[in-house]
């Protein structure tokens, strides 16, 4: 089986986000996906009132109606899934693991839908068939098996619908252990840390209505024009009726700078476009601590020359005094903070930050939104801690147009979290399971992804289970995470489609297909709805509108209630029965999870329902009952591991700093092609961008192939090869390269702290020269 080659070119993007190049790019994905007229109706069904949630990202729905209701990476995320093609029994007899585990990303994902059960028992080199009851009846004998609860972990991606993950956290509680790693913990991990420190929720205080009443938006560290692209509309919207929009990327990105909305014909026939920004600011890696810190050392001496005249000045006095704990504290630290340290953290200069600081101290009504560009450092616990000590400076939460915005990654992170994903749970959480269910809850933390990975090195887990997700891919320190999942005795992915997790076996193995997202799920009650939550605190139902591509497919709820029911009986539910109607187990989520009363009743809103937020209703849930400005240094540019790895003698120095993100063609882990159009790139991701100066300075040449080695501590090689350099508009000292490709660089100790999500935005790295030339025309 092939997949369609692209030649490697590149050739800079000169046209705006979204447009022609869009819909030329959604009808591609379409027309590929083997069933297109099917797949056409069911897109028209996106988001929509009665149609199913759209599998990419977790932006929200805008409250006005639509005809159509999904961007460019939504159609291919449907079309992905939705794909007439199948892997089965003779894929497998055909395709040994070694021969699969030479391709690459794409190409296995491109070989179509998983159909039936597989199993692989540790001998040989291919996967077999396997009976739903047989694969049922291994994951009890293991698990049954274990000394410990302990020695097993239950991940979950951040695709799995409320139901899915309220069934899955009962089934690891109920066996005995609170090890539900998720796929939030190597992302959005530090907003919910930061957030419930300063403001006692780990979520977002805005909805999506307060976009039309901001007088600025702040974007941090984030990129929507590829990884949330719906988002491109409110941005270029509050631009048109005069809203600042500023940007804080290193990156100069097209899905930052222009957009022509593909729904809008003047543009689309006139070639018309809109700015998405008004402020463009370009901090060094990690910098936006140090930004944010000069706007608050800005805000405090206006508010001095005020007080000294007898006005008011930007901060908001009556906010602090009623609502906050621990100003005098930070204003110190702000005091503390010189200019010369400011300006050599941040990488952009006083004037620059004089200019974001006007604008944020005479708006109203301020949104700051980030996403992964700061939350994958080693401080990103702080970065976004400062980012809310900003906004209480002036009473910008809780307040209409005004808020904290962490835009999550994929569809239902942020419900799995809410339904108990969380190998740290609360004490009300586990209070509430154990009032409904009549069974002692586990107490001590389970394990974050991390500590994970290290336990199933250590031996101490021996199985572990993956409720979608791609978890060999998508962690750092490939090799290490590798080695890590092949020492378990037992491995089991619930999946959609074939992925290098299935590759990467324990000692045996379990594949166990499942209905997507946009599939029909018929149960004995009849066609079933799934709930998501988005960014925004909504949470509506999901209807799947395509036949499965195979009858052996069932669906995630159903899948871990016959794991459950092998596993532990009818103990404390019965398991299958709950999934004969997906309203039963949304009365048990009704019973146990706060802002889920009523909750089949309240599906019945079109839109769906909101959560309230407490802090977006200034009622802070933090042991002392206030908003809490939190206090921290400015940390210093590089972790001191890595600096005294630099520091040994002969040690080398870091050539230049990378940051790990994802191409056009891709979502999280899921590549759909090997384009980068915005970037200009076509036909390969083994690329690394940087500054012509530094491709010079360090001795190499524009489109020269490199190997490139991250700087640790320890004496552990980390290494990828073959990847061509690229002449890019980005910051001097600094690089960039698509993940998971370069994922082996980044060290599993090198994570954020309090947070442990892996540092993929801040990776120490030096170059090599190659022994594998590419060509590019």
């Amino acid at each position: 089986m092939k997949t369609p080659v692209d030649r490697f070119r590149f050739r800079p993007y000169q046209r705006p986000a979204a447009g022609w190049g869009a819909l030329r790019s959604v009808a591609h994905a379409w027309l590929d996906s083997r069933q297109p007229f099917k797949n056409l109706r069911a897109m028209l069904q996106t988001n929509q009132n009665g149609g199913f949630d759209c599998p990419g990202c977790a932006w929200g729905e805008a409250p006005k109606e639509g005809r159509i209701r999904f961007c460019e990476n939504g159609a291919k995320a449907v079309n992905w899934e939705a794909s007439g093609r199948g892997v089965d029994r003779d894929f497998f007899a055909r395709h040994s693991l070694q021969d699969l585990m030479a391709q690459d990303d794409y190409w296995l994902e491109y070989q179509g839908r998983l159909t039936e059960p597989m199993f692989y028992d540790g001998e040989g080199n291919h996967y077999r068939p396997i009976s739903w009851d047989e694969a049922f009846a291994l994951v009890a004998k293991h698990l049954q098996g274990l000394d410990s609860p302990d020695e097993a972990a239950f991940y979950t991606s951040g695709r799995a619908s409320n139901e899915a993950a309220f069934l899955y956290q009962l089934f690891a509680r109920a066996f005995g252990t609170n090890n539900l790693p998720d796929c939030s913990n190597m992302c959005h991990e530090a907003s919910g840390v930061a957030l419930k420190a300063s403001i006692g929720t780990g979520k977002g205080t805005v909805t999506y209505g307060d976009f039309d009443k901001a007088e600025a938006i702040f974007v941090i560290g984030q990129n929507p024009g590829t990884n949330h692209p719906r988002m491109l509309e409110p941005l270029s919207e509050a631009v048109e009726r005069g809203a600042r929009v500023l940007v804080f990327n290193p990156l100069r990105e097209r899905g930052l700078e222009r957009f022509q909305a593909p729904q809008n014909p003047v543009q689309m026939l006139t070639g018309g476009e809109v700015p998405l920004s008004t402020d463009y600011f370009r901090p060094a890696l990690g910098g936006d601590m140090a930004v944010i810190r000069g706007i608050a050392k800005f805000l405090f001496q206006w508010q001095d020359e005020a007080q000294q005249i007898g006005e008011t000045g930007p901060l908001d006095l009556d906010f602090i005094r009623e609502h906050s704990e621990g100003f005098e504290q930070y204003r110190a630290v702000v005091d503390d903070a010189s200019w010369e340290e400011i300006l050599a953290y941040s990488g952009i200069t006083k004037d620059e930050i004089e200019c974001a600081a006007h604008v944020y101290s005479r708006s109203n009504a301020t949104i700051m939104c980030w996403a992964m560009g700061v939350t994958q450092h080693r401080h990103s616990v702080a970065i976004i801690q400062e980012i809310t000590n900003l906004q209480l400076l002036r009473g910008q939460v809780g307040r209409p147009g005004a808020g904290l915005c962490p835009v999550r990654g994929h569809s239902n992170v942020q419900g799995d979290r809410t339904m108990g994903i969380d190998d740290n749970p609360s004490a009300a959480l586990l209070d509430a399971l154990e009032r409904k269910f009549a069974l002692p809850m586990p107490r001590e933390a389970g394990v974050n992804v991390v500590k994970a990975i290290e336990a199933m090195l250590e031996g101490r887990v021996k199985v572990f289970i993956g409720l979608g997700g791609n978890f060999a891919q998508a962690t750092p320190d490939s090799a290490r995470t590798h080695g890590a999942l092949r020492k378990c005795d037992l491995t089991v992915q619930i999946s959609t489609k074939l992925n290098r997790s299935h590759l990467v076996t324990g000692k045996q193995a379990l594949i166990l297909p499942c209905l997507g997202r946009t599939d029909i799920d018929i149960q004995v009650g009849g066609a079933q709805a799934v709930t998501v939550e988005d960014s925004f605190s909504m949470v509506h139902a999901s209807f799947g509108q395509l036949k499965p591509l195979s009858a052996e497919m069932r669906s995630e709820p159903a899948i871990i209630a016959g794991l459950a029911q092998a596993t532990l009986g009818e103990k404390p539910v019965p398991w299958v029965k709950l999934v004969e109607d997906y309203r039963l187990i949304r009365d048990l989520i009704a019973d146990v999870i706060p802002g889920f009363e009523n909750f089949n009743r309240k599906l019945e809103t079109p839109g769906g329902f909101y959560l309230p937020n407490s802090a977006g209703q200034r009622r802070w849930k933090t042991r002392n009952g206030k908003a809490n400005f939190v206090s921290h240094s400015l940390p210093a540019p590089l972790p001191p591991e890595v600096l005294e790895k630099i520091g040994k003698e002969g040690a080398r120095k870091a050539d230049l700093v990378l940051q790990t993100l994802r191409s056009h063609d891709q979502y999280n882990t899921t590549v759909y092609g090997l384009n980068d159009r915005y970037r200009g790139v076509t036909g390969n991701r083994r690329v690394l961008f940087a500054h012509h100066d530094d491709i010079q300075r360090l001795g190499f040449t524009d489109r020269q192939p490199v190997d490139i080695v991250s700087l640790w501590s320890d004496d552990v090689e980390r290494r990828v090869q073959g990847f061509t350099l690229i002449a890019f508009d980005i910051p001097k000292g600094q690089a960039a390269a698509y993940y998971p490709e370069a994922n082996p660089l980044v060290p599993l100790e090198s994570y954020g702290i309090g947070s442990f999500t892996p540092t993929s935005k801040y990776i120490a790295i030096r170059l090599e020269p190659s022994s594998a030339p590419q060509r590019i025309v």
